[in-house]
């Protein structure tokens, strides 16, 4: 755990140093006390989901980096798609969440329909046409 959390913190840390972004403003905007985020930074605290969702809307990231970071995610393979939807800061974090769950099944389709048609299967519960 403490590999986990020492990682979560310093780029908790960095991300927040690169928003010129004060601790105690942080703080504020995450609804968690200073000490409670200064351990999180040092490592010394594990934050929970709900708290690193609040943590990335003060940073103003997506939550699934930050989740990704502290191990409760694995990483998602890289996609213009996924990566503009993450960026987007007109939507909520609900709103990308949901978006990429149905990105991901409809890639997930894609892929099971390619892996039929070149086995020969056909989708619907049909039967194969046999070729004269």
């Amino acid at each position: 755990m403490a590999n986990a959390a020492q990682d979560i913190g310093e780029f908790i840390r960095s991300q927040r140093m690169a928003a010129k972004v004060s601790l105690r403003q942080l703080a504020e905007r995450a609804g968690v006390s200073n000490p409670y985020l200064s351990q999180i930074e040092r490592g010394l605290r594990k934050p929970s989901a709900d708290v690193l969702s609040q943590i990335a809307k003060g940073l103003r990231v997506s939550a699934e980096v930050l989740y990704v970071r502290a191990g409760i995610l694995e990483a998602r393979p890289a996609s213009p798609v996924r990566d503009a939807l993450l960026a987007d800061e007109e939507i909520s974090e609900r709103q990308k969440q949901m978006l990429l769950e149905i990105y991901d099944s409809f890639r997930r389709e894609n892929a099971s329909s390619e892996s039929d048609a070149s086995t020969g299967a056909v989708g619907g519960g049909g039967a194969p046409v046999p070729r004269d």
